[in-house]
């Protein structure tokens, strides 16, 4: 995996008063929102918006992907706002089959022909919102230009009729988590929903425990949300420090395994320390 984002923050595309300073707030990456956000209304202005926020913030340097309308009416005219460059990658709500994806990607390949941009230089992240769509995640995981899969939690509990608690979104989390490190994407969300960002202590206790289930980042709606996740899905020194270790040891070992700290280093151990390393940064 190439792409590892800890933290994607929402900001809406018809708020500039919000996403003219979204670059200094920490995050990963951004998504400009073009759905839920922005009521049918006002969908217009806020593509003219979200073009001017793309540009402006990836030239502040930030990761900038956008969150389109998975819908007939909107998509067309959604991603006609949004590809130029600078975007790194579309967020498409409501993936429900492979074959979504397979028709965005025949739009994208049009467009960035018609920006001058290489051939697959905007990559997708498919959300899934629904338990009929999670019975098909693993084709969907073989789609095109996919990065990553994220559980848009909110949305699957509403389909579920569940309130969305670790209950009702657990297996889901976990088989999105087991189907992007399949394929070495991305695998964003919590079994939570995001929506409450007061209380973060509740919000970091799931961020924790997704980390711990495989997930590799998640998205959030509030600038105080940002540091959390990063924290929660990144590596501690103590981590760090501990894969050094073990690194040290193995390579000081005589044959197949070494003892360290009363434990047995044998060579999964150490590819889980070279990979924690590669992932923070450091090999």
């Amino acid at each position: 995996m190439t792409t590892s984002w800890r933290s994607m923050l929402f900001v809406p595309a018809a708020a500039p008063q919000r996403w003219q300073k979204a670059h200094t707030r920490g995050a990963d990456a951004l998504i400009i929102d073009l759905e839920d956000s922005t009521q049918p209304e006002a969908k217009a202005a806020a593509r003219m918006l979200a073009t001017d926020a793309i540009t402006t913030l990836h030239g502040h340097g930030a990761i900038v992907t956008a969150r389109v309308n998975n819908d007939e009416h909107y998509l067309a005219d959604d991603l006609e706002a949004v590809v130029r460059p600078g975007l790194a990658a579309i967020v498409m709500p409501k993936v429900e089959q492979r074959a979504d994806l397979d028709s965005l990607s025949a739009m994208l390949d049009a467009l960035e022909y018609e920006h001058g941009l290489d051939r697959g230089t905007i990559g997708v992240v498919a959300v899934i919102e629904s338990p009929r769509a999670l019975e098909r995640v693993t084709a969907i995981a073989d789609g095109p230009r996919l990065i990553g899969i994220s559980l848009g939690s909110e949305d699957f509990a509403l389909s579920l009729g569940r309130p969305p608690t670790p209950q009702s979104l657990g297996l889901a989390a976990q088989a999105i988590a087991y189907a992007a490190s399949a394929r070495g994407l991305m695998g964003i969300g919590m079994a939570s929903g995001i929506a409450n960002f007061a209380d973060l202590d509740a919000f970091a206790e799931e961020a924790r425990r997704s980390h711990a289930a495989g997930l590799t980042g998640a998205m959030c709606i509030h600038p105080n949300q940002v540091p959390v996740l990063n924290q929660c899905f990144g590596h501690s020194e103590a981590e760090i420090t501990e894969a050094h270790a073990i690194l040290a040891a193995w390579d000081k070992r005589a044959d197949g395994v070494v003892s360290h700290n009363g434990r047995m280093i044998d060579q999964p151990v150490v590819e889980r320390a070279r990979r924690l390393l590669k992932s923070a940064g450091i090999a």
